[in-house]
């Protein structure tokens, strides 16, 4: 199974940080949180990635064509141009590096993506900012328990967010910013059937809105409710957090 990971957005939120590179390569102990959501799936055997770029994607292609020199001792010959790089305990992910504009939108930069999925296998898609300390195992089963063309990890977060309402696990509507109220929240790591591409227009589409707006609709959006951690990365505050947490060696998104 597939993973895609949306890394294209400006993160104007985390101006502080992102000036210089997108979101997904903002640190936290050192690694890209990209790095880390990507830890999270290959815990449960997930280890093939689409990777949707844009704003300064070409840093993020860097990182990974220098990924086993940056995570890895190196000795390098000057005299004969060799380099040799020391075996390490590196991930053996296979990861697509995808350019999906600059300015195109979260369902715009999936539908770009279509040609890089089977015709009838689910994928996860997810955002490059956001970690959890989720069992990627049994939200599969849970997708295929209610055989709807998506699923939608709901988590529990502040008002800022917005709401998603239940039918049993259902989801019959999904707010994307209420003024007010608490509840579920999309977290994230969707489980999705190719055809949900289908409800998506074009490059100006938002997938939060109109896509699943139609997709709960239509009966064929589910919520895999989470009770355990999350956290996006929005602003430097969250940032910040997140870096405590890892520094204590008890950061809850480490399941590896």
């Amino acid at each position: 199974m597939k993973a895609i990971i949306l890394a294209g957005g400006l993160g104007t939120r985390l101006a502080e940080e992102t000036g210089s590179r997108p979101k997904p390569m903002v640190e936290i102990g050192g690694k890209p949180i990209l790095w880390h959501i990507m830890k999270i799936y290959a815990a449960s055997g997930i280890d093939e990635f689409i990777v949707a770029l844009g704003y300064k994607g070409d840093i993020i292609k860097e990182y990974f064509l220098n990924f086993y020199a940056i995570n890895n001792n190196i000795t390098i010959d000057l005299n004969s141009g060799k380099t040799i790089i020391h075996d390490g305990n590196q991930p053996k992910w296979k990861i697509h590096l995808i350019d999906t504009g600059i300015s195109t939108q979260t369902g715009g930069r999936l539908k770009r993506l279509k040609p890089y999925l089977e015709k009838d296998e689910p994928f996860m898609f997810t955002y490059g900012d956001g970690v959890a300390d989720i069992n990627l195992n049994e939200l599969i089963q849970f997708h295929k328990s209610h055989g709807k063309l998506a699923t939608v990890t709901t988590v529990r977060a502040p008002a800022r967010f917005g709401r998603i309402a239940f039918n049993n696990d259902l989801i019959t509507k999904f707010y994307e910013k209420p003024q007010s109220a608490e509840g579920w929240i999309n977290g994230g790591y969707f489980l999705l059937h190719p055809k949900v591409i289908d409800y998506i227009d074009n490059d100006e589409s938002i997938w939060e809105r109109d896509p699943i707006e139609n997709l709960a609709k239509d009966h064929q959006l589910a919520g895999y409710r989470h009770y355990g951690y999350w956290s996006c990365m929005d602003t430097l505050k969250e940032k910040k957090s997140l870096e405590n947490l890892w520094e204590s060696g008890d950061a809850p998104w480490k399941i590896w």
